[in-house]
């Protein structure tokens, strides 16, 4: 009997950790509202790389020196095409105490900030579909056809920004 429910919970396990998101592998689609109700996919924008920020209101400045380093390599570099390229927010509700009409103006003022668009996770939906660290903020970068290249849950360390910047040029000019 032991030997049973052990193999259960191995399955169980097993069976949960395949729906973690990782590098290699495709992102699942979803569904979600900006602050006015309209509804978006990845489809969205489709043929473009795709950063997602998936956020805790609460982090929201904990990866602001990387979206600088992004919008930097757009708009003054140039190393960047929004043609390709688009960097998305979404924001994690249900980890926030903060009310949502508060999470909306502050996804507003990011969204104007990083000339982007903003989405709502009302109950952590995404997180949990994708393995995404609770309470925090993960960056998520995808190739033109939604596969992993990147996936950071946490605090983005400036050694690493470089690199992650560069890894969106060259999914870009590949």
């Amino acid at each position: 009997m032991k030997n049973y429910f052990l193999f259960i919970l191995l399955l169980f396990t097993d069976l949960f950790s395949q729906s973690t998101l990782e590098v290699g592998m495709k992102a699942s689609d979803w569904e979600l509202k900006d602050a006015d109700g309209k509804l978006f996919t990845m489809g969205f924008w489709s043929g473009k790389i795709l950063q997602i920020n998936y956020v805790d209101p609460d982090e929201s400045e904990m990866n602001e020196h990387f979206n600088d380093a992004v919008k930097y390599a757009i708009d003054v570099d140039s190393l960047i095409a929004r043609d390709s390229f688009k960097g998305i927010g979404i924001a994690d509700c249900a980890s926030s105490w903060k009310p949502d009409f508060a999470i909306r103006l502050i996804g507003g003022a990011k969204a104007k900030k990083y000339d982007t668009t903003v989405l709502f996770d009302y109950d952590g939906d995404l997180r949990k579909a994708w393995g995404l660290k609770e309470d925090s903020y993960n960056v998520i970068i995808l190739d033109e056809d939604r596969i992993v290249r990147e996936i950071i849950r946490g605090q983005i360390q400036e050694e690493q920004v470089a690199d992650l910047v560069q890894l969106i040029i060259n999914l870009q000019n590949k």
